[in-house]
């Protein structure tokens, strides 16, 4: 059921130069923004039909409460959907994105997420997620070669800050993982996770990697839970 939740629309004959993809990335296609727009709110109708005609009740039973057993804290590349490249339906995931997958000490949202997540929705897993070719890990990358390349002083510079700390002396490969591990670490060390560990919760923190040459996950071994952080 999943696969179809997610597949591929094909509207009404007058939405159908919305919908192809070929269309739409050809540099002769002049799109505007209300085509842009039109097109979201094309695929969602073609969507919503599709899974109540697959699934009657589904969308009922959604708007019921929400029970995912994952948290996933990951990028906020366009290419790294999580539903998507997990075949997953919604309400299956909770997910909080951002860029180059950080999850520092000291971010509000993020903690606030986490501690959400753990203590009122009730997961299981929290899984970190770093993929290849990500413009925030080059960017870090290339700053910490040449500090002229850095991000300007301003909230993009004070997210990468650390992560530009981390790329001293590693390959782009390296840095991508080392980051992935990084959060886990951090995260590890949350006063949320650790207080749930205390009250006997199984919270599992996992650190992964989306191969975005291959849409395969890779499983880095990381996995930190009660009793081993």
């Amino acid at each position: 059921m999943a696969h179809r939740i997610f597949q591929g629309c094909s509207r009404l004959n007058s939405y159908l130069f919305l919908l192809n993809p070929l269309l739409l990335n050809s540099s002769s296609f002049n799109m505007t923004q209300d085509l842009i727009l039109a097109r979201l709110l094309a695929n969602n109708d073609q969507w919503a039909e599709d899974v109540q005609r697959a699934e009657p009740g589904f969308f009922q039973q959604c708007a019921k409460g929400q029970a995912p057993k994952v948290l996933w804290i990951g990028c906020a590349d366009s290419r790294v959907p999580e539903s998507v490249l997990t075949a997953c339906k919604p309400g299956e995931i909770f997910v909080h994105r951002n860029i180059a997958n950080q999850f520092h000490p000291s971010d509000d949202s993020a903690l606030a997420v986490l501690t959400y997540a753990v203590d009122h929705v009730g997961v299981s897993h929290v899984i970190v997620v770093g993929h290849t070719n990500c413009g925030g890990a080059a960017a870090c990358h290339a700053a910490a070669n040449d500090p002229a390349a850095a991000a300007p002083d301003g909230p993009l510079g004070r997210w990468l800050g650390p992560l530009t700390d981390l790329a001293k002396g590693r390959d782009l490969t390296e840095l991508v993982e080392a980051n992935v591990r990084a959060q886990v670490a951090n995260l590890a060390n949350a006063e949320t996770l650790k207080s749930a560990w205390e009250r006997g919760k199984d919270v599992q923190v996992h650190g992964w990697v989306y191969e975005i040459e291959t849409g395969r996950l890779r499983d880095l071994g990381i996995s930190v839970g009660r009793g081993s952080a």
